[in-house]
């Protein structure tokens, strides 16, 4: 409007959005189908279906979803009917209810949370450091120094 460009233009074509904000599915509404997500998620209402998302899902006090909850990390503090996988933490919060399976690499439950299920924890995914890929880079470059004395000129 002030400067001659239009929304549009700030957009590549064929780029496809990221998404930084969070998803609300608020307190009173009901939703049946399945949510794919890049950005954080909370849900105050009720899904019907299941969760995929690359960041945090939270599933507040009033909210419930049946379906299977798949994410980066989770708070649980409403109710929850299907199995949850989470890469990082699990936290089922006072008052949860979760009727299901749960596998995360890590997990808290507080103490009036209620669980009903299988529980598995798998390892988090590895991160390597910097200094890890420096040392690696040394003993590569110190192997081949040894290697190099070795063959015969």
């Amino acid at each position: 409007m002030f400067n001659g460009k239009t929304k549009s233009d700030s957009f590549e074509i064929g780029a496809s959005p990221v998404s930084t904000s969070a998803s609300l599915i608020g307190a009173g509404t009901t939703m049946k189908g399945d949510i794919t997500s890049n950005g954080d998620l909370r849900i105050d209402g009720t899904l019907v279906g299941n969760i995929h998302c690359s960041a945090k899902v939270v599933i507040g006090a009033n909210g419930s979803v049946q379906g299977d909850v798949n994410g980066q990390q989770a708070d649980i503090m409403g109710k929850v009917t299907g199995t949850i996988k989470v890469k990082d933490l699990l936290q089922l919060k006072g008052g949860s209810v979760v009727n299901g399976n749960i596998e995360a690499a890590k997990l808290q439950i507080e103490p009036t949370a209620s669980f009903n299920g299988e529980c598995h924890m798998t390892t988090p995914p590895a991160t390597v450091s910097s200094s890890s890929k420096e040392r690696a880079a040394e003993n590569k470059r110190e192997f081949k120094h040894a290697e190099s004395a070795i063959a015969p000129a």
